[in-house]
């Protein structure tokens, strides 16, 4: 670029009309017909040369042509001089800075350092270097706004003295500051200052611009950038940048942590902008945060980190780190209460708040009547109003809530709609000061990869809204902060789902209070260890996966049910009362091990628990499972919990309990169940109890074969050629079967019992 500037002065013999006495600017004095300057064309030193007899204070000499000042060049200004006669002056180069519009640019150095001469005849060379940028070397900065020069020299000192001048002469050095000897670029030689006050954004643009696939150099320095920057080149930063919230930092070519980090010298800042930048430029699919440590004691405000909006719906992947919580103040949960009104006529809604300014929208919901992982998802201040998660079951209708905001890693409540933002390979260690992530108010598709949860002070993953529809949460672990504890001390919570379709695959849970509790429908749990024991002997066994949608419609195929149970309940009801809804129904479980050691005989893998009255199971599928307690036995493997309303027998449907593997257990569960009977005696009325092989406590409802093993004979011998007739729900419990002969008989039968009307 530069072998094509025409730098060079003109010489003194086409003129002294191109030289003023004054700044160069055009209209300024020239030497043009000067009674003090002459020029002498044989000087046996210069040839053709400039005199001039000093005759001001500071005698000046500016060439009136526009010499270019363009980022990255650096130029050396060079005047030879020798004293002829009378006092002797000091010498210097000289320039006057010119914007491209023509004016003067103030506040430049606009001189280099003097030479006095102190010898007739003698030959002195003076020189200085002008650039852009602030370099070792450079005798006058001019930075970025200067687009021309008048250069020349000064004459101080002494007036009185006769000198000659030769021809000046201008070039290119920038060889000399590294430009062309190494593939970088140096932001400081575009006019950046580093000085964290002046604005470097234009030398920074400039710097990139010029780059052309080389790499752009960040001197040591604070440097300030006052809006939106994007280095498509490669960048190394020894400084450091501060920017404006809302201002933007897209490095193309090394969109990494690392990066960030060199950038702004702070981990949470590095990746709060790097999180920014992700979602707003579509070069990149991901921030990879490089293996990097995040190490933080307050919570990250990610709406805040973005700063421009509070909605975003394109796929964005983070991945590649570790977020190390340090203890702190700030992860201390704000706690409120208030009292409140519910109607479940509106059932999202509490009404009458007092102080709702002081209850945050994330805050869990604790109270009489208020169910598992109940969240604020947003407060109304002026109306004294908040919106749920979730219904609550059984409040009073005006009583104390508490509102309880736990501080997370990663806090996205103040986005209104995140959608496909996914987390691949990144480790969340919390160490008992902190929690996880929590979700936006709105959103869908939020995909967890091969992520850690290390100890949380009370949630892994939360969902205060409907950000959890469709949740993947894939190849993940969650290692409790809780472990020394007996299981049904625990109180921390892996995950929670308020809306449909959640993916866990793959995942394994190590001693949490309760791993995951899932409303909605359409859920499939596949492949994932729920490990929740402990180390105390004939000890109680708390839930792991916990279903509170009647009718769920999930599925939960191939896990390690692991010293927990499966729960299934509506505590997320308005009104849990069964009404016009359909039944608890849609459960599929099948091919899991369900397995528990040191266990309370009490203890059930599978319990049915309705917070109200006139519920019953329609579709539940139980197979192909293996059920094994060690170190002690169980009683059964399933149990309907009727501590607040019991079961409606008379309406179960569709159930099957077959092919299960049962080990450690003392009764068997099965439906169908086929059972021998042998009746020794001669009875007209043979009574068949299958009652403890019948799922939940349920009745004895269908018989679907007899079928008689030999000969049924009578009381004289002979063969009985008739059928029974059957008779179900008998007994005052509704459980037991009768067949009803013709005649006294004996004999043996094989009878299949069902505790539903499969239609």
């Amino acid at each position: 670029m530069s072998s094509t500037l025409d730098l060079m002065p003109s010489p003194f013999v086409d003129g002294l009309d191109q030289w003023s006495s004054e700044n160069g600017t055009a209209g300024s004095a020239t030497y043009d017909g000067a009674a003090n300057a002459a020029f002498v064309p044989a000087d046996p030193d210069f040839g053709g040369c400039l005199e001039l007899v000093k005759t001001e204070t500071t005698q000046r000499l500016r060439w009136t042509g526009e010499t270019p000042i363009l980022p990255g060049t650096y130029l050396r200004i060079t005047a030879k001089v020798k004293a002829m006669s009378g006092a002797f002056p000091s010498v210097r180069v000289a320039g006057h800075p010119v914007d491209g519009a023509g004016a003067h640019v103030a506040g430049l150095d606009e001189t280099g350092p003097a030479v006095a001469l102190d010898t007739y005849g003698e030959v002195v060379a003076v020189s200085a270097i002008v650039a852009p940028g602030n370099r070792d070397g450079v005798d006058m900065i001019w930075g970025a706004d200067p687009a021309h020069g008048h250069f020349g020299i000064d004459l101080t000192g002494a007036s009185g003295g006769v000198v000659r001048i030769d021809d000046l002469t201008v070039e290119d050095v920038t060889g000399i500051f590294l430009r062309d000897i190494l593939d970088v670029v140096d932001v400081r030689d575009y006019g950046a200052v580093g000085d964290g006050v002046a604005d470097d954004h234009a030398a920074f643009a400039a710097a990139d611009a010029a780059a052309d696939g080389r790499t752009v150099v960040v001197p040591d320095g604070s440097y300030r950038i006052g809006a939106s920057l994007t280095i498509r080149n490669k960048v190394r930063f020894d400084g450091t940048l501060t920017m404006p919230a809302e201002a933007r930092l897209s490095l193309i070519r090394n969109f990494d942590l690392p990066t960030y980090i060199d950038a702004f010298g702070d981990e949470v800042t590095a990746f709060g902008k790097g999180f920014q930048a992700l979602m707003h430029f579509s070069d990149h699919d991901g921030f990879d945060l490089g293996g990097r440590t995040i190490n933080l004691d307050a919570p990250i405000d990610m709406q805040a980190a973005l700063a421009t909006g509070d909605t975003f719906l394109i796929r964005r992947v983070i991945r590649n780190g570790q977020f190390y919580a340090e203890d702190g103040p700030a992860w201390s949960p704000d706690v409120a209460t208030s009292q409140g009104s519910y109607n479940p006529n509106n059932p999202l809604q509490i009404t009458g708040l007092a102080n709702a300014a002081q209850i945050q929208p994330g805050s869990q919901v604790t109270g009489k009547g208020v169910g598992r992982e109940v969240y604020v998802t947003s407060v109304n201040v002026a109306a004294g109003t908040l919106q749920l998660s979730q219904p609550l079951y059984g409040p009073d209708p005006t009583q104390d809530f508490t509102f309880t905001r736990y501080k997370y890693i990663l806090d996205f409540m103040g986005f209104e709609n995140l959608r496909r933002l996914t987390f691949s390979e990144v480790e969340f260690q919390m160490n008992g000061y902190c929690n996880g992530v929590i979700l936006s108010r709105q959103g869908e598709n939020m995909q967890f990869k091969d992520c850690f949860f290390i100890k949380p002070r009370h949630k892994g993953i939360t969902s205060a809204g409907r950000a959890c529809q469709d949740l993947h949460l894939e190849q993940c672990q969650w290692i409790s902060n809780e472990q020394g504890l007996a299981a049904d001390q625990r109180i921390s919570v892996g995950f929670n789902v308020n809306a449909n379709d959640s993916k866990i695959r793959d995942c394994r849970f190590q001693r949490m209070g309760l791993s995951g509790i899932l409303n909605g429908t359409g859920h499939n749990v596949t492949g994932t260890h729920v490990f929740q024991g402990d180390d105390f002997s004939n000890a109680p066994r708390v839930a792991g996966l916990v279903f509170t949608r009647e009718a769920c419609v999930s599925t939960v195929t191939g896990n390690y049910i692991d010293n927990c149970a499966i729960e299934w309940t509506n505590e997320h009801d308005a009104s849990p009362d069964f009404g016009s809804e359909y039944g608890f129904g849609g459960l599929t479980i099948t091919g899991n091990i369900f397995y528990c050691s040191s266990a309370i005989s009490s203890f059930r893998f599978i319990r049915l628990k309705p917070y109200g009255t006139g519920h019953f199971l329609s579709g539940l599928q139980v197979n192909e499972n293996s059920f094994y307690a060690a170190n002690g036995t169980i009683d059964r493997v399933e149990a309907f919990d009727d501590s607040i309303a019991g079961a409606d027998y008379w309406r179960f449907r569709n159930i099957t309990f077959e092919r299960n593997n049962f080990n450690g257990v003392t009764q068997r569960t099965m439906c169908p169940v086929c059972l021998e009977f042998n009746q020794g005696s001669n009875a007209t009325t043979w009574t068949l109890d299958p009652s403890g092989f019948l799922p939940f406590g349920g009745n004895a409802r269908t018989v679907t074969a007899v079928v008689a093993e030999d000969e049924i004979r009578d009381a004289g011998n002979a063969r009985v050629a008739a059928m029974p007739q059957v008779r179900v729900n008998q007994g005052a419990q509704n459980k037991f079967v009768q067949l009803v002969w013709p005649e006294a008989c004996r004999g043996t039968v094989h009878v299949t019992v069902r505790c539903d009307k499969p239609i």
